[in-house]
């Protein structure tokens, strides 16, 4: 006999991000420092950003890339490594990391953020919002220390 099981109604609200690991031919990551001003500013963090609603992961990236980098990808340069769940105090938020190889421009700043890039290895070295924090082992599995 198998118990039942009480299902409990959660009011927390569930959001979707998408986040991108930009990797150079020389296997650095590019990360982002989230400005004053922002939610965790002086956090780094894989750059992306939220859904518009009907938009779909990729369609997001792309769109993202282009306004917080100036840079421009395709659908079939970005592939999906991993994801993070994680319970912040007042929602949960749902983002999928993709990795990318070849975008056309150089990245910069377009909306005041510093950013560096890193080897997967330092990664940790940088304070991280914690949903961001289990993506990091993946990325080590993926592109070495």
């Amino acid at each position: 006999m198998v118990p039942e099981i009480e299902r409990v109604s959660s009011s927390v609200r569930l959001l979707l991000v998408v986040a991108v690991a930009l990797v150079d031919p020389d296997n650095r990551i590019l990360i982002s420092q989230r400005p004053e001003g922002k939610a965790l500013a002086g956090l780094w963090e894989f750059p992306g950003g939220k859904l518009e609603p009907g938009e779909r992961p990729e369609e997001a990236l792309i769109r993202e890339l282009d306004e917080e980098l100036g840079i421009r990808t395709w659908e079939s340069c970005l592939a999906p490594l991993t994801f993070a769940s994680h319970a912040y105090d007042d929602f949960h938020l749902m983002m999928p990391l993709y990795v990318c190889r070849r975008w056309d421009g150089v990245p910069h700043s377009r909306e005041g953020q510093d950013l560096k890039w890193v080897r997967a290895g330092a990664l940790r070295d940088f304070p991280m919002p914690p949903a961001d924090l289990p993506l990091i082992a993946p990325l080590i599995d993926l592109l070495g220390p």
